[in-house]
């Protein structure tokens, strides 16, 4: 039976694509770059995501991602008048700015606390992850927060699934569920922990990622059927 459940915050619980696009916005502005339109923003956010997955693999650090993506996409627009390291702490201060819930994840958390502990695990920066989270009020919610940057290790690594259980203890892996977006981060890593997965993929994507997952919904509020099959 499980008992613990694990969120993933941006892209599961929170809406990261509307802060990320608000943020780039923001820093467009204040450094006099002109319009950030939606195509900009979409160039950005293949970059962004393609350095989170090399930091998965273990490829670059986080320190390396935080600039490389901004060095990588002002060569692509051609944009040589703005420092990237500069750019980034602008980027970085707004990002806690926009706080949009997926669906009703804010009521489904809420709603869950009566019978579950409930954590998040974030491969987020440490300072926006934890605005992020008083801002939303999911603080108040959660019974704690698991933040790569203060664990020193990233998800899918199985360190940081250590150090979840390290602080758990005592728990039983199978009573524990990690719920998510991504299949490489989210997914991998609850699979090399040997807890339960559920793999939350609203634009109902093609898993070809060969991992065997326990469950999969489209919608949050599915979440519901599943504790109650369990």
């Amino acid at each position: 039976m499980i008992k613990i459940l694990l969120w993933d915050l941006d892209g599961t619980l929170l809406n990261f694509l509307a802060s990320e696009k608000n943020s780039l916005k923001a820093a467009f502005k204040k450094f006099g770059l002109g319009n950030c339109d939606d195509e900009k923003v979409a160039r950005y956010s293949a970059i962004n995501l393609k350095h989170w997955k090399m930091l998965e693999r273990g490829e670059i650090t986080k320190e390396q991602v935080k600039v490389m993506r901004f060095e990588e996409f002002f060569r692509t627009e051609g944009i040589d008048c703005v420092s990237p390291v500069d750019f980034w702490h602008v980027y970085e201060q707004g990002l806690p700015d926009t706080v949009e819930f997926i669906e009703d994840s804010y009521s489904i958390v809420k709603t869950l606390s009566a019978d579950y502990k409930q954590y998040l695990v974030t491969n987020g920066t440490l300072s926006v992850q934890r605005k992020k989270l008083a801002k939303s009020g999911l603080n108040n919610i959660m019974d704690g927060a698991f933040i790569s940057d203060e664990i020193g290790y990233e998800k899918p690594d199985k360190r940081f699934f250590d150090a979840v259980f390290s602080t758990l203890s005592p728990c039983i892996k199978n009573e524990i569920m990690i719920i998510g977006d991504s299949l490489t981060s989210d997914m991998k890593g609850g699979a090399n922990a040997g807890i339960k997965t559920c793999w939350y993929n609203p634009d109902c994507k093609h898993n070809n990622s060969g991992l065997p997952l326990d469950y999969e919904i489209n919608s949050l509020s599915e979440i519901y059927r599943i504790l109650k099959e369990d």
